[in-house]
């Protein structure tokens, strides 16, 4: 299946970022009928004092876009999935103290498979029925989509 850049917005990770060794990307994920937009909200510093959220601006330009190709077509670090390249989307729930993750895994044929976590924001919402509603989609059939609690709910 081809990609369609009329492929309209269903639903959108929002308030998630992605640990590097110096940083913290900010990132959202748009998924449509057909494909999953990854999409580069901005960057910080791993360091305490000079921490900030940089995404504000360009989660306001995403909330403006109506399909997944005017999402990737904001920032050249942006990029798109094939739904059915998916093969997990996992959300553990978050506790009192540990924050939510995504975790994100596709296949890209001849380089072999990549996979993401993505740990929720202070301000994100863990979008567990989110996932409830991508586990019955028919792209994700073949995706390992689910919910996971935290062995230790209360901490």
């Amino acid at each position: 299946m081809t990609e369609d850049p009329t492929d309209p917005i269903t639903a959108r990770f929002t308030e998630w970022f992605r640990k590097r060794p110096t940083s913290l990307e900010f990132w959202e994920l748009a998924v449509g009928e057909h494909s999953l937009g990854c999409c580069f909200a901005g960057e910080s510093f791993s360091s305490l004092l000079l921490r900030a959220d940089m995404g504000e601006s360009t989660r306001d330009a995403l909330d403006d876009c109506a399909t997944i190709d005017e999402c990737v077509a904001l920032d050249d670090r942006n990029f798109t999935v094939p739904l059915s390249s998916v093969t997990a989307l996992r959300l553990r729930e978050g506790t009192r103290t540990r924050r939510a993750q995504l975790t994100v895994a596709w296949n890209e044929g001849a380089t072999g498979d990549t996979s993401w976590t993505l740990s929720n924001t202070a301000r994100g919402a863990p979008q567990t029925d989110l996932v409830r509603t991508l586990a019955d989609r028919n792209g994700l059939a073949d995706a390992d989509v689910g919910i996971d609690s935290p062995r230790l709910a209360f901490l």
